[in-house]
């Protein structure tokens, strides 16, 4: 036994050092964790039908969010800015998001993946469409300053959430079509950089450069993944970094948030542009290990405003306590990677394009909770960006469940073709 594990540890070293010219011809061109994933490997979940365990923590996610929403919201008929609202009034519109969010997900699983790689590219200017539209004056809804809903009657639709998803699909087929010249900066990098830049430039107009964030590391994520040569990746990676840096150093406003960021007890940022970050700090200090209890919060009640959007995390932290933030970030810990795993099995199966697409919904939910904990906790600045699936927000929930589902189908052709079926 000893020298079989000797043979097989020496046998994957030779394969970690091997360059490209050496590796065989098998190989699919994406990475996929190591050259035995260019087979179908044994998966945890049941060859016989969805991954039951993916299906179950999205729906604990979303039951808990909407208790979640209810507590964080139950003061906000007491606030002049929202009228004469009933208490229910948010946990109804989010029991109707979720309702809608469901019909959604249930349409999109019944779409085929080949049939998602035929309209990718219609999807991404449909989008792009959407993303002007919302710009449009007596279009456009504006909130709190930004203008970024597009009025649909029964609900404000959020164009970037589209956006985020659009550009996930059309960069996996993208990278599906480029894949022969994937180490050719100018041929397979800079034109999807273009789409990345269109997008960026209509999102920042809105303003909401926190979706330009993650729409950013979407397209990166997908770029990596599907085989882009890692120097270009990190030269990629730094033009990234500096435009952010641009955009923060031209913008006075978003040069305030990183200064109460830094120092959010400042006298110059405790009542400004800190001030969301500091009542946070302060709900999340009062729940210690164990919390004050569902419904106790005080910081709810007022104090920390967006506490059922941007901010649910922090009352989660002082109502259930370090205990309830080490559960969540396990929960999203094991979403993202349960989700990626479903990507490499689709790769292994030769389908570089769904296994792509589910790679990227990982990064998304992945990137977006780590974004969304780390402003809640004050590790990162402030940003407008939601707790995926749990959140306040109809169009936040309608596209987490649509990638979700999408992700489930990707699940179910790979059950189907290795049960010897077609997909």
């Amino acid at each position: 036994m000893t020298a079989a594990f000797l043979t097989s540890l020496s046998g994957r070293m030779r394969s970690w050092f091997r360059s490209a010219e050496d590796k065989p011809i098998d190989v699919l061109p994406v990475r996929v964790g190591g050259p035995l994933y260019d087979r179908p490997t044994r998966t945890p979940a049941s060859v016989l039908g969805l991954d039951q365990a993916l299906i179950w923590v999205v729906i604990a996610l979303l039951a808990w969010s909407l208790v979640m929403v209810y507590s964080a919201s139950i003061a906000m008929p007491d606030n002049p800015r929202f009228g004469k609202i009933q208490p229910y009034h948010f946990l109804l519109r989010h029991t109707m998001s979720i309702g809608m969010a469901f019909v959604g997900a249930l349409l999109a699983f019944q779409v085929p993946m080949n049939v998602w790689e035929k309209v990718a590219r219609k999807l991404f200017v449909v989008s792009i469409l959407l993303l002007v539209a919302v710009l449009i004056p007596h279009v456009g809804t504006v909130v709190n300053g930004a203008r970024r809903w597009l009025s649909l009657g029964i609900m404000n639709f959020q164009p970037s959430e589209l956006a985020k998803f659009s550009i996930l699909i059309y960069a996996a087929d993208y990278m599906v079509r480029k894949m022969e010249v994937k180490e050719r900066f100018f041929r397979a990098v800079l034109p999807m950089g273009l789409a990345v830049v269109v997008v960026g430039v209509l999102l920042l107009a809105e303003p909401d450069m926190g979706a330009f964030m993650v729409i950013v590391v979407i397209s990166m994520g997908i770029l990596f993944l599907g085989g882009v040569n890692a120097r270009m990746f990190f030269i990629i990676a730094l033009l990234v970094v500096a435009a952010f840096a641009m955009i923060i150093a031209t913008s006075e406003w978003r040069r305030e948030r990183i200064f109460a960021y830094l120092d959010p007890w400042d006298e110059k940022h405790a009542l400004g542009k800190g001030y969301q970050l500091s009542h946070a700090l302060i709900a999340i200090g009062r729940g210690e290990i164990f919390g004050v209890g569902l419904g106790r919060s005080v910081e709810k009640l007022h104090w920390l405003p967006e506490a059922h959007t941007d901010f649910l995390l922090a009352v989660i932290g002082e109502e259930f306590g370090l205990i309830g933030l080490l559960v969540i970030a396990a929960v999203f810990f094991w979403l993202t990677r349960r989700i990626m795993l479903i990507g490499r099995q689709a790769i292994a199966l030769d389908r570089v394009f769904a296994g792509l697409v589910a790679e990227g919904v990982a990064i998304w939910m992945g990137f977006q909770a780590f974004i969304n904990m780390g402003v809640n906790l004050g590790a990162l600045p402030t940003k407008g960006l939601t707790l995926p699936l749990m959140s306040f927000g109809g169009s936040a929930i309608l596209m987490n469940l649509i990638a979700i589902a999408v992700v489930l189908r990707v699940d179910y052709e790979n059950k189907l073709l290795m049960k010897g079926g077609h997909a």
